[in-house]
């Protein structure tokens, strides 16, 4: 059973599917999560408190679902295209991840900022996390690179960690492009996996020849 916490955010979230941000009350949040009004400022001290811990809570389930992936039992690679392609149709299907990856965010969505450094601050460690502010879409990608050069080292691809961060990091900006404007309807996350077919063969070359790269 969900706490009131994760019942205010999945009431907040379901009215924002209907309602621009602006048109959401907080009275009306409180009645669908079954909370008093009361509960919810106890949680979020005010509507941008609320909206900040919404966009917070999408960013930190995109973390966990980049990791999820990426400890499947598969090579790597094609963990990481799982990613990729994970990545591209999580974002069609929810606007705040994309506005979250993109930094595109429209007049429906709130666009929370930091909590002003005057603010009270918030009695609970998640609200004070959320007040600190969305990372940026930089901020966002460079989470998922750490984790996917990681498991690039971990399987024995590369020894080389700044190799394997350039590589990651690459392959998801191209995923990005794939959410901002997919080259392919069929296919949206090709360039990613011709990308990935040529990160294996540098890795592959790497290893059987460590000077390789400098002819």
């Amino acid at each position: 059973m969900p706490t009131a916490r994760e019942a205010l955010l999945n009431a907040a979230l379901a009215a924002l599917a209907g309602l621009p941000w602006s048109a959401v009350r907080m009275v009306d949040v409180a009645t669908a999560a079954g909370v008093s009004r009361q509960t919810l400022y106890n949680e979020f001290g005010s509507k941008e408190g609320l909206a900040r811990a919404l966009v917070r809570r999408e960013a930190d389930a995109y973390v966990r679902g980049v990791e999820r992936l990426l400890t499947a039992p598969a090579p790597p690679e094609r963990n990481l295209a799982a990613v990729a392609e994970w990545t591209v149709g999580v974002a069609r299907a929810r606007p705040l991840l994309r506005a979250l990856l993109t930094g595109c965010w429209s007049e429906r969505l709130p666009a929370p900022r930091p909590a002003r450094a005057r603010a009270r601050v918030a009695a609970l460690p998640a609200q004070r996390r959320a007040d600190a502010g969305p990372p940026s879409p930089a901020e966002l990608l460079g989470q998922a690179r750490d984790l996917a050069a990681a498991a690039l080292v971990a399987a024995g691809r590369t020894e080389d960690a700044a190799e394997a961060l350039r590589s990651c990091e690459i392959v998801l900006r191209l995923t990005l492009s794939c959410v901002v404007a997919p080259p392919d309807p069929a296919d949206p996350v090709r360039l990613v996996r011709e990308e990935l077919a040529r990160m294996r063969v540098r890795h592959s070359l790497s290893a059987t020849n460590p000077k390789a790269g400098d002819r």
